[in-house]
C-alpha cells in the first residue's frame, strides 16, 4: 500500500467521522426544533401557565439530552474511525520498514 493509498484512506476515514457528526448535530437541531415547536404549541393552548412552563421545560430538557446523547454518540464513532484510521496506518508504515531494511 503506497503513501498515497494511505493518504487516501486516512482522508475517507476523516471525511466519514465528519459526515457522522454532522448528522448528529442535524439531529440535535432537528430535536430541539421539534422540541420549540411543540413548546409553542402548549403555550398557544389554553391550559394552566404553571403546567404549561413545567411541560415545556421538560421537552426542551428532554431534546437536550437526546441531542447530547446522539452528539456524543457520534464523536465516539468518529473517534474509533479514527483510532483504527491510526492502527492500519502503524501496520502499513511497519510493513514498509519492514520491507525495506528486509524482514519479511
Amino acid at each position: 500500500m503506497s503513501i498515497r493509498e494511505i493518504s487516501k484512506s486516512v482522508e475517507d476515514i476523516e471525511s466519514e467521522a465528519e459526515r457522522i457528526l454532522e448528522e448528529a448535530r442535524t439531529r440535535a437541531n432537528e430535536i430541539l426544533l421539534k422540541a420549540k415547536e411543540e413548546a409553542k404549541e402548549i403555550l398557544s393552548s389554553r391550559l394552566p401557565m404553571d403546567e404549561i412552563k413545567t411541560e415545556c421545560q421538560e421537552i426542551i430538557h428532554n431534546a437536550k439530552v437526546e441531542a447530547d446523547k446522539k452528539s456524543k454518540d457520534a464523536a465516539n464513532k468518529a473517534s474509533k474511525i479514527g483510532t483504527n484510521a491510526h492502527k492500519k496506518i502503524e501496520g502499513v508504515v511497519e510493513r514498509i520498514v519492514n520491507i525495506i531494511i528486509g524482514v519479511k
